[in-house]
């Protein structure tokens, strides 16, 4: 009997096509790119990233956002939040942003995604320059006062297990593209200056 597994592996072929990442970045008159934002649940990282698409959509960009709660009803629904779990989900939310990238498009990821060792594979998926590491810096008291979801209460009291920050490490990044402090600054502000960053690598 064949294994499955070992079939693919070693009988599926990469399929060439003719209309390349190229040739989808010129039709929409941009060139693609990942933006990974990162940080504490309750940091600011979904409310940015909507703001900056919001901002890149009125200018006429083609973009798509990956939100880790949206992806987590769907694609990942099966994932928990044991540290083997959360390597999957960033595994297969980068694998999704690299294709959409591949379509041309300027993906916006807000991922708490806490090891280091899973963003720089995320950052290895994409092309030199097409990955822009975004870390979202909050100390952790603020996002527990803010706790829009009540998350923080829950973690505390013991009833959510592998909670980042409280029950499970967060390696915030060494050398992100860009690092946001949030506390005395407003969405606004901080999705205009991840703008002014992109302009220059996103124009064709």
């Amino acid at each position: 009997m064949i294994d499955f597994a070992f079939w693919l592996s070693h009988d599926v072929h990469w399929q060439a096509m003719e209309v390349d990442r190229k040739a989808r970045s010129a039709l929409k008159q941009q060139k693609a790119v990942v933006v990974w934002f990162t940080g504490l649940s309750g940091s600011g990282k979904s409310t940015i990233a909507n703001r900056l698409e919001k901002l890149l959509h009125s200018r006429g960009r083609h973009t798509y956002l990956l939100d880790g709660d949206n992806v987590r009803h769907g694609l990942n629904k099966d994932l928990g939040f044991t540290d083997k779990d959360r390597i999957e989900n960033v595994r297969r939310v980068a694998e999704v942003a690299r294709l959409m990238a591949d379509a041309g498009l300027i993906v916006l990821v807000s991922l708490i995604s806490p090891f280091r060792s899973e963003r720089q594979l995320a950052r290895e998926l994409m092309a030199n320059g097409e990955f822009i590491e975004v870390f979202v810096d909050t100390p952790i008291e603020e996002c527990a006062r803010r706790d829009p979801k009540g998350l923080y209460k829950k973690a505390m009291r013991g009833e959510l297990r592998n909670f980042t920050g409280i029950s499970s490490p967060y390696e915030p990044p060494e050398h992100p593209e860009v690092h946001l402090e949030t506390v005395g600054t407003t969405p606004d502000e901080l999705a205009m200056r991840i703008h002014a960053l992109l302009e220059s690598r996103i124009t064709c």
